[in-house]
């Protein structure tokens, strides 16, 4: 088995999106800005593109998802409303992964996470979108490290419940911190002129 410096690891930054960040939206997440730095720095750091994923509503909203934007209906926007825009510098060439559901998990990421390798999650919500996403990559064979103070959930008990139920799947599952991830990472080579 490989050990999480010998995987490759990938970068998946979960819907960072203006619908959880803004104080008046009903799916706000209140620690949203406080994540951005740890998730910057992990980008610069890991290499190569990191992966952005967006949730957008589905127009047809099928099944249960009526019930829940029943609940929910101020985020039932079409898909190219202010609020599904990412808030994150997105690099040129940097995939974009859009899903209507909670999971980002799907032949897209499957397609940038090899199988074997280490997705490292960021982003929001820890407590619905991050857990989803985690769950479907293990049960696809992918390692998966969250990075506690890289995500950010609903509110701070959410956060550490959610937190310790995914630390339950270990070792499939790993929760770190960006400071120790970025210990265990080669340093940035400086550029050169």
């Amino acid at each position: 088995m490989s050990t999480p410096a010998a995987r490759p690891q990938t970068l998946v930054v979960i819907d960072m999106q203006r619908g959880f960040r803004d104080p008046a939206s009903q799916w706000c997440v209140p620690r949203y800005d406080e994540i951005v730095p740890a998730i910057e720095a992990l980008q610069e750091r890991i290499g190569g593109s990191a992966v952005f994923t967006r949730f957008v509503p589905d127009p047809e909203e099928p099944g249960a998802w009526q019930a829940y934007y029943r609940r929910w209906h101020q985020m039932c926007q079409a898909a190219d409303a202010p609020a599904w825009g990412i808030t994150m510098a997105v690099p040129a060439g940097s995939p974009i992964v859009t899903k209507p559901t909670f999971s980002k998990w799907g032949p897209e990421l499957e397609a940038l996470v090899p199988l074997g390798g280490e997705m490292v999650l960021t982003g929001v919500a820890t407590d619905c979108c991050i857990l989803s996403t985690a769950l479907g990559a293990v049960d696809a064979g992918r390692f998966v490290t969250v990075v506690s103070d890289g995500c950010a959930a609903v509110g701070d008990e959410a956060q550490a419940q959610t937190l310790a139920l995914l630390d339950l799947l270990s070792p499939m599952v790993r929760i770190a911190t960006s400071a120790e991830l970025l210990a265990a990472l080669p340093a940035k080579a400086p550029a050169t002129a």
